[in-house]
């Protein structure tokens, strides 16, 4: 079905030895493709989540996962996206770890064209906006390690207008059904199961902040003890154990994981 959809085979993409996967129009949907297999394995064998959020792109699988949407629909508009944003030019982003906080924030505020894309941790962020205000931004505050990231644009800010305003063509025609499990969105992380909004959220993300700090911290206070990551690497694991380390925490990124994740459970 993704093949049909896509134009190219998701299992030869991954399984090749072409520098293609690491490109924002194979990448994001082979993602897609890949984590939602996991997610609904993991759902066939009972594992059935109370909450579902996601990063950046992770939010269309837990919206496919809380069946938002149908796999179909979700693929079409991660191909879409993926174009979108690799056909964006303009901006970078850059990553921050080990800063004052406030300093941050407060600078922010004075320097145009420069934005948080994902607030990740107390301890790291990702900006993002125009090259002069980015390196003017870093030129006022002190940082223990920045990393420019190797992407085309200024993702997660207004800098991706454009494109957000030829994403919304398409969303509109995407019928959204109420979550069947609550989703705490990227821009605004409260949990939610009405349709509309998630449609509303979905569309502001392209140029919203990617609120993963807040994300993580709301699992405890929704009652959540148990955090299953779904997908290649560990980083989102990573962030959620420095901020919530009494949260029990599993990765499944493939079948050999799924396996010991029901082993364990």
């Amino acid at each position: 079905q993704a093949e049909e959809i896509l134009g190219w085979s998701v299992l030869d993409i991954c399984q090749g030895e072409s520098d293609q996967l690491s490109q924002t129009l194979y990448t994001q949907p082979a993602l897609y493709v890949v984590e939602s297999i996991l997610a609904d394995l993991l759902m066939e064998q009972g594992e059935r989540p109370n909450l579902v959020a996601g990063h950046s792109l992770g939010e269309y699988v837990a919206l496919y996962t809380a069946r938002v949407f149908n796999f179909e629909a979700g693929l079409r508009l991660v191909q879409h996206r993926a174009k979108l944003m690799d056909s964006a030019t303009e901006g970078m982003m850059l990553a921050l770890i080990g800063f004052k906080r406030p300093e941050l924030e407060e600078k922010i505020q004075q320097i145009q064209d420069v934005v948080i894309a994902n607030d990740n941790s107390p301890t790291q962020v990702v900006i993002s906006g125009r090259p002069t205000a980015v390196q003017d931004l870093l030129s006022q505050i002190k940082v223990k390690r920045a990393v420019p990231l190797k992407v085309s644009g200024a993702f997660h800010s207004p800098l991706m207008a454009e494109a957000a305003a030829q994403f919304q063509e398409l969303l509109l025609s995407v019928p959204f059904a109420d979550a069947q499990v609550p989703v705490l969105s990227n821009v605004d992380p409260v949990p939610t199961v009405e349709a509309a909004t998630l449609k509303h959220q979905l569309q502001c993300q392209i140029t919203g902040s990617v609120r993963w700090r807040e994300i993580s911290l709301r699992l405890p206070v929704e009652g959540i003890d148990k955090v299953v990551e779904v997908g290649p690497g560990k980083v989102l694991t990573g962030l959620i154990k420095r901020m919530c380390p009494k949260l029990i925490l599993e990765n499944v990124n493939s079948i050999a994981d799924l396996q010991q994740c029901l082993v364990v459970r």
